[in-house]
C-alpha cells in the first residue's frame, strides 16, 4: 500500500475544519473548538502512526502493521463524524464540511478494510507454507530415515 496524497489530504480536511471553527469568540465557538482540537489530536496521532509505517516501509506499508492503526484512525474519524452531525448547528458546522468528512471517513475506511483483508490473506499464506502447503505449493520432500 503505498502512502502519499491520501494522507496529506486528511491533514488539509482537518486543519480547514479547525479554522473554521476558530473563528468567533462565543461561548458555542469555544467550546466547540476545544472539543474538536481534542478529537483533532488523536486524529493526527492514528495519521502519524500510519505515514511513520509508511517511511519504515519506503513507501510501502506491511498491511499485518497498518491494519490496526487504520482500524483506530477510521474510528476516531468515526467519533469526529458523530460529533459533527450531532453539534453541526450549534457548533455552525457548513454543511460541505461536514459533507466533505463523510467522504475523507469513507477513503479512510476503505483504505482500513483493504489494509486488513491483505493483512488475513498473508498470514493465510503463511500458515499454509508452514503446514507445508498451500494451492500450488507441494510438501517438501521426505528424507530418508537410517543410517546412509
Amino acid at each position: 500500500m503505498t502512502v502519499g496524497a491520501f494522507f496529506f489530504q486528511r491533514i488539509a480536511l482537518a486543519a480547514f475544519a479547525f479554522a473554521l471553527f476558530a473563528g468567533g469568540g462565543a461561548l458555542a465557538q469555544q467550546s466547540c473548538q476545544e472539543d474538536f482540537q481534542k478529537l483533532s489530536v488523536k486524529r493526527m496521532g492514528a495519521i502519524q502512526a500510519l505515514n511513520d509505517l509508511g517511511k519504515a516501509g519506503k513507501g510501502k506499508m506491511d498491511p499485518a502493521a497498518a491494519c490496526p492503526v487504520a482500524k483506530k484512525l477510521a474510528g476516531i474519524e468515526t467519533e469526529m463524524l458523530n460529533y459533527m452531525s450531532k453539534n453541526q448547528e450549534w457548533c455552525n458546522i457548513p454543511n460541505n464540511v461536514v459533507d466533505g468528512f463523510k467522504q475523507a471517513k469513507a477513503k479512510t475506511q476503505n483504505f482500513a478494510t483493504q489494509a486488513c483483508a491483505a493483512a488475513a490473506k498473508m498470514k493465510e499464506m503463511q500458515e499454509q507454507a508452514a503446514q507445508g502447503g498451500g494451492p500450488g505449493m507441494a510438501a517438501p520432500p521426505k528424507l530418508p530415515s537410517g543410517p546412509l
